[in-house]
């Protein structure tokens, strides 16, 4: 991501900074489709699915598309540090360089929280997708859709840690479930079994990696070897929950929608606070917004005893 220099930062912290922003890894560039943005917020048009090719017949026969749309508010964020300045004189262990580190670490990793909000919320009222209803919901419609269902449960003799053949239950069930999506005129999707992701709680991980990479699970061929990748994310903290991602579709499970770019600033010795207090600060800030895309790129399922 483009970062705005306001000149302000010394230069060894501005470069700590910059360097650690950018090698920091995410996960929301892989499951949020990125949109610019050019005012306070963005109104998003669901069209519906265009007509499936025809037989020419007596000419064309234009259809009409079905509208759905939605807004989205673009949000500031911001984070800033006080240092006194003789921490800065005294400084010989490189201390407030790891704070200007960490700083950056968190600033890089903000959207994968917001994303983490997005699933661990979809099911609770006010987290609701473009057809008007939760984003985690057995109740889709859209059109002549009929009633779908990405909320789904899976049994388990321990829901809080199922089994490697619990697991590739579950997302058989998952995968199946989204391969079967309808769109508003009752046509199939036609989604396609690629690019699909397990997003897992850290208790999850290593069962939801055996699951789909051991070429045989319980003495039998594994059919799912390979379907997926895992990623974990640490704010998900419910042990029985995780979910399926389609993410190479043109929009994806998640809108990232930027407004302004993560900018940092400083105020020094040559600030009001810096001559009266002698406090540095160090900040940075940005607006942007995480917010729902395609309800049909993910399912949420829930281990029940």
């Amino acid at each position: 991501m483009a970062i705005i220099n306001t000149g302000l930062l010394t230069k060894g912290l501005r470069s700590e900074f910059l360097n650690r922003f950018e090698n920091a890894p995410n996960l929301y560039t892989d499951l949020a489709t990125r949109i610019p943005s050019t005012s306070d917020s963005e109104t998003y048009r669901w069209l519906g699915t265009v007509p499936r090719m025809r037989e020419w017949g007596n000419g064309r026969l234009a259809m009409g598309m079905r509208t759905e749309s939605y807004s989205v508010e673009n949000l500031k964020y911001e984070a800033t540090i006080e240092v006194d300045r003789d921490e800065i004189a005294d400084d010989q262990t490189g201390q407030i360089r790891i704070r200007i580190g960490e700083m950056a670490q968190q600033a890089a990793t903000h959207k994968d929280y917001l994303l983490a909000q997005l699933l661990i919320n979809g099911g609770s009222t006010g987290f609701n997708s473009y057809d008007g209803v939760t984003f985690f919901n057995d109740a889709h419609v859209s059109g002549n859709s009929g009633n779908q269902d990405n909320d789904l449960t899976a049994t388990a003799a321990d829901a809080d840690n199922p089994t490697t053949t619990e697991f590739k239950n579950a997302l058989k069930q998952a995968i199946g479930q989204m391969l079967a999506f309808k769109d508003d005129k009752g046509e199939p999707m036609m989604i396609g079994a690629t690019g699909l992701t397990c997003v897992v709680p850290p208790t999850m991980y290593f069962t939801a990696l055996e699951s789909i990479n051991a070429s045989v699970v319980d003495s039998t061929s594994n059919v799912l070897s390979g379907a997926a990748r895992v990623v974990t994310m640490p704010h998900l903290t419910d042990a029985s929950t995780w979910y399926l991602l389609k993410t190479d579709g043109v929009v994806r499970p998640f809108i990232f929608q930027d407004r302004e770019p993560v900018e940092f600033g400083a105020l020094t010795e040559d600030s009001e606070d810096g001559f009266k207090r002698e406090k540095f600060l160090y900040g940075v800030r940005a607006r942007y917004s995480m917010a729902y895309g395609y309800w049909q790129f993910a399912i949420r399922t829930d281990f029940t005893v």
